[in-house]
């Protein structure tokens, strides 16, 4: 068998439920002995693969044979095929009845439900079978059409699966296959409850395929219920980068807390530019949609083809986006997490994280975007002081060190403000507001006592000549200040100090 770039985990005993993955690829060199459906190998052929990547080798078989499969390989491995190949071949054999579909792969976000069908209709040009797409941003009435006339693939998130079945339009008691793919995904995203629905609302005898990057404690718990007896494929170690892809890290450190935002934004640029022509395209991962926003703005200001995706985005306007990335007409694609998982663009040259993800396992699925298909990628990220702890629980799972960049830009020094969102104007002052922020006179000399018929203070000084030393104390000056009188050369208590006061201490002893 042609030698890959994926290295498989550790080497594990042969048992019921587990697939020696080594020993699989030992036997099976080529996709012609995957006992997959004649009609299926010629549109494999036509598209250029013939030779399957381990997570296929290992994973097809058994879900032929109709078993339960429990899939954990990195991304870019090619899980897709894992499970639509064998998916194709099962379901040739049979015919879909209206509003009832034969599958169901159920896909955490719109993209990577578009790419799944995008397979499918690859994969499936010489089988006639029929599918439906259900996800956001596309109109029931179109959904619904496809439904009614039956479907052997149904792919959907399971958000608008739900709002289609809640409708009375859609049945699940036909489901013989039920794919989950990127599993641990689902789980981020917040999706367990409704996964636990969907399956409560399909046949006890389906047949199960979960796939995923990594997995979790919570997954193994999930699969315990839902999987019956499934063959555990694993090729890799879990939340393992592929070998292929060069990784580093710029600890930046900005110049002035208030500057950060734009002179991160700068070191992009730098790093950016350092690569030079070896970076042909890359996406830009943010952890916050606002970033998201701003740095694809910023580099498009800059003259850098850049154009931003993330979930709240129209969803033809996220269409036309990652279709003219595929495409090359896009240079730079600024992502937030929803673009991070399951998106196929072989080509892609660089990954840049702008911020390092707050979990460590998103970190495996954004740099591999790049370096897929045995191509080799880059992945650069850029780590500011407070995301320190994040990488180190990023290195901790990878298990090795991500090598130190040198800054492009050198030590942080102080830089014209750029094109930093505006911020809102501030109201105009109130003459007390105005009064308040006098300059602090010097420490005012100790207080004497008072004399007994004080005499009346000069009128009061203009503020352009500045302040002079006085006799008040600060706290009296404090008080005159605040006060409503108009008049300002009240000295101590004016007309009214009480009398006693006023007496000598003499007089107060013979009191």
């Amino acid at each position: 068998m042609r030698k890959t770039r994926d290295h498989p985990g550790p080497a594990h005993t042969r048992r019921a439920g587990h697939v020696d993955v080594r020993e699989t690829r030992k036997h099976m060199t080529k996709f012609t002995d995957l006992n997959l459906n004649p009609k299926v190998l010629k549109a494999i052929e036509e598209a250029g693969y013939e030779t399957p990547t381990p997570i296929q080798s290992g994973a097809i078989p058994p879900a032929l044979q109709g078993r339960d499969v429990l899939g954990i390989a990195q991304t870019g491995t090619g899980k897709t095929a894992s499970f639509t190949l064998p998916m194709i071949t099962l379901l040739a054999r049979g015919r879909a009845r209206a509003r009832m579909p034969r599958s169901l792969v159920l896909c955490p976000t719109r993209e990577l439900a578009a790419q799944v069908a995008e397979n499918f209709d690859t994969y499936s040009k010489h089988v006639k079978l029929t599918k439906a797409l259900l996800i956001g941003g596309v109109s029931f009435k179109e959904q619904d059409a496809l439904i009614d006339k039956g479907v052997d693939v149904l792919i959907a998130t399971p958000g608008r699966l739900l709002d289609h079945f809640e409708r009375g339009k859609l049945l699940l008691t036909g489901i013989e296959i039920m794919v989950v793919d990127e599993a641990d995904r689902m789980l981020d995203m917040g999706f367990i409850p409704d996964i636990e629905r969907i399956f409560s609302l399909t046949p006890f005898t389906r047949q199960t395929l979960f796939f995923s990057a990594t997995m979790a404690p919570e997954i193994e718990r999930l699969t315990n219920t839902f999987l019956s007896n499934p063959d555990r494929v694993e090729v890799a170690r879990q939340a393992t980068a592929a070998e292929n892809i060069e990784q580093g890290v710029v600890i930046f450190k900005a110049s002035r807390k208030d500057r950060e935002a734009s002179e991160k934004r700068k070191l992009l640029r730098a790093m950016i530019d350092g690569e030079g022509d070896k970076c042909t395209n890359a996406i830009i991962f943010c952890n916050r949609k606002t970033d998201v926003d701003i740095v694809a703005k910023s580099l498009k200001q800059y003259g850098y083809d850049a154009a931003p995706i993330h979930g709240d985005l129209d969803q033809s306007q996220r269409t036309r986006t990652l279709d003219g990335f595929r495409e090359g007409s896009l240079r730079f694609l600024i992502a937030s997490d929803v673009a991070a998982r399951g998106l196929d663009v072989p080509s892609v040259s660089h990954v840049f994280n702008f911020d390092v993800p707050g979990h460590a396992e998103d970190y495996v699925h954004r740099i591999g975007r790049t370096g897929r298909a045995g191509r080799d990628g880059k992945a650069m990220m850029i780590c500011v002081p407070r995301d320190e702890k994040a990488l180190d629980a990023i290195e901790r799972l990878v298990e090795k060190e991500i090598p130190r960049l040198e800054n492009p830009l050198g030590s942080a020094r102080p830089e014209p403000a750029e094109e930093s969102v505006p911020r809102p104007a501030k109201s105009p002052r109130s003459k007390k507001e105005s009064a308040a922020e006098v300059p602090a006179e010097a420490p005012a000399a100790r207080p004497q006592p008072a004399p007994r018929d004080p005499a009346p203070e000069p009128a009061a000084r203009d503020e352009d000549r500045g302040p002079k030393p006085s006799r008040k104390s600060s706290s009296a000056r404090s008080r005159s200040d605040r006060g409503d009188r108009k008049s300002s050369n009240v000295v101590g208590m004016g007309d009214h100090m009480p009398s006693f006061i006023a007496l000598s201490f003499d007089d107060r002893r013979a009191g």
